[in-house]
């Protein structure tokens, strides 16, 4: 498979665009059937709005599943304030200093949105001193909404209440170096390599040697994303998420990060010594790593006891759930190790 970077940083940036905070990721999920309706995938949609596609392989006694999430952070309103402005309640799993000064949309029940700006309540310097020191919490931060807003009532007249979606703008650039900065990353970078590896397979009329599950799931940041709805033939169960970059971790932002163990303990040693391998016999930059503070869709699966063979890869992604960056080495090198994943025989 011929992996075009191009493509797959295009996908992305489509993806991140699209407001899809854990709870409402509607639009995103129809993108995804969008797409797969233009390139013939059979696929069906889950009770809780997941979407899984299927290509059939030449064994279909064993099945394999990928999985990726579109689900995002983000938040939701959780007090209008008597002055207009609005207070926060968060969804997934991040601290309030990465979302100071973002800007963010107001989804509200009537369809109508509107925008806004994540902030200190004490943001003026010339009227707070010591703003600095504050503690950056649910209290001090609030939404300053781009409306003439004088009133509580106000905001309620225009129809934004308490359990509005707020899902915060990407920023997505990229450089002429081959990092890709976005929010969201996390795990669209991960979604736009499955729907490129999908796309390469039906184009090229590869067949693959067992039948194969693509989950795109939906609550992932929340905990229960692809714990449910696996095939009762999948024998492997693959999440492609992000590896996690910092101080005394291996990944980069330049290779694939193969998860050996996470917050659920190990995964499988067989299958992530399968994984080594065809990264060492394809010649695919990769990384060995543990993330301490991390939990992927496969281990919702074991948690929730499904009997499958469990692994995680996917690109290094620096400053996860904050200022999301990658490299175009490090998309090549995931899509070149699920490609080879795919073709090999089970672990």
């Amino acid at each position: 498979m011929q992996v075009e970077t191009k493509e797959i940083v295009s996908f992305i940036k489509e993806l991140v665009h699209i407001p899809s905070p854990s709870g409402n990721t509607e639009a995103a999920i129809k993108f995804m059937t969008s797409f797969l309706e233009e390139n013939q995938v059979s696929f069906k949609t889950t009770n809780k709005g997941a979407v899984i596609a299927t290509i059939p392989g030449e064994d279909e006694s064993k099945h394999r599943l990928l999985t990726a999430h579109v689900d995002t952070l983000g938040a939701m309103v959780k007090e209008i304030k008597s002055d207009g402005r609005l207070r926060l309640d968060l969804i997934g799993g991040f601290y309030w200093n990465t979302i100071e000064g973002e800007y963010c949309s107001i989804h509200t029940n009537s369809g109508k949105v509107y925008s806004g700006t994540i902030m200190m309540h004490q943001t003026a310097a010339h009227v707070y001193k010591g703003m600095n020191e504050l503690k950056r919490d649910e209290k001090n931060m609030v939404v300053r909404v781009d409306e003439e807003f004088h009133s509580k009532k106000d905001v309620e007249q225009a129809g934004i209440s308490v359990g509005d979606f707020v899902s915060f703008h990407p920023r997505f650039e990229q450089s002429d170096s081959g990092f890709v900065k976005s929010r969201h990353l996390d795990d669209k970078a991960s979604v736009a390599i499955l729907m490129h590896v999908i796309k390469q397979i039906k184009t090229h009329s590869i067949k693959l040697p067992y039948t194969t599950h693509f989950l795109i799931s939906n609550n992932e940041e929340i905990g229960y994303g692809g714990n449910s709805n696996i095939p009762t033939e999948t024998v492997e169960y693959l999440a492609v998420d992000m590896g996690a970059i910092g101080d005394g971790q291996a990944t980069d932002e330049f290779t694939v990060s193969i998860c050996a163990k996470d917050s659920g303990g190990p995964y499988h040693f067989g299958l992530r010594k399968h994984l080594v391998n065809l990264a060492e016999k394809h010649d695919i930059g990769y990384k060995v790593d543990i993330y301490p503070y991390y939990g992927s869709d496969a281990t919702a699966a074991i948690r929730a006891g499904a009997d499958i063979v469990h692994g995680l890869i996917g690109p290094g992604i620096d400053a996860s759930h904050a200022f999301e960056r990658t490299h175009i080495k490090s998309l090549k090198n995931t899509a070149e190790l699920i490609h080879a994943y795919l073709m090999s025989p089970l672990a």
